[in-house]
């Protein structure tokens, strides 16, 4: 299995950030960490081992950027509103970076977003921002609500990051209609700490005609032995 080390100076935190690539060739797909995880965190938890097959056969390029989440919703010595200004610098590193560098590097005109916990967030939340660079998103274990980061505040950036607050009020066809084209699969348990929030999406998405899974497995948590299970199922589907 192919693995490539990236490190840069980016503009947008005006920082150096860094990156872990796996395979040769194949559909990109942007894999977040979990919460105030590192970019090499889904390879040391295995995640990148449970695709392998699916990378050695060139049929996915995965790409595990950074998180910046103690600087940004964790950091609880600035004001929430700096909190999330940092992470709207983090989007740009996403977007500008790191999804340009994708789809230069493989060739296509989208990407897929996936995500465990709060790497679900991030997914989830750029994919619904930005629909017209995002083909696929997959969550396992998602967590979407970023209220409980910012402490009874809230403003118009805290409204646009927060899914659940945002889709319900989401009427722009534009929009819907590029999520509607989206492959959309939210992963949970029925012992998932994080099950009722993707309930929550689910039924958002029900009430806006986007078809999805909710995969509600039984038995399964909120933990890498469920996500690993879930992960090549789940990017097996994926064909475009």
């Amino acid at each position: 299995m192919k693995e490539e080390y990236h490190k840069w100076f980016t503009e947008y935190l005006s920082r150096e950030f860094e990156m872990l690539v796996f395979g040769h060739d194949g559909y990109p797909v942007i894999l977040f960490p979990t919460s105030q995880g590192r970019y090499y965190e889904n390879k040391d938890f295995k995640l990148i081992d449970s695709v392998a097959h699916l990378l050695d056969a060139g049929k996915l390029k995965i790409y595990c950027p950074d998180s910046i989440d103690s600087e940004s919703w964790y950091n609880y010595s600035i004001h929430p509103a700096d909190r999330v200004k940092t992470h709207n610098g983090y989007e740009n590193v996403i977007l500008n970076d790191i999804i340009e560098f994708a789809k230069y590097d493989s060739g296509r005109d989208k990407v897929g977003l996936a995500g465990c916990s709060f790497g679900g967030y991030h997914a989830v939340n750029i994919a619904f921002r930005h629909p017209d660079i995002v083909s696929n998103l997959i969550c396992m274990g998602g967590s979407f609500d970023i209220k409980q980061f910012i402490m009874g505040y809230y403003d118009e950036n805290c409204y646009f990051n927060n899914p659940p607050d945002y889709l319900p009020n989401l009427d722009e066809e534009w929009y819907l209609e590029r999520i509607k084209q989206m492959g959309i699969i939210l992963g949970t348990g029925e012992n998932d700490t994080c099950k009722d929030e993707n309930i929550r999406l689910s039924e958002i998405l029900n009430q806006k005609g986007i078809l999805h899974w909710l995969d509600l497995r039984p038995g399964a948590g909120h933990d890498w032995p469920w996500w690993r299970g879930m992960f090549p199922q789940y990017l097996e589907r994926i064909t475009r």
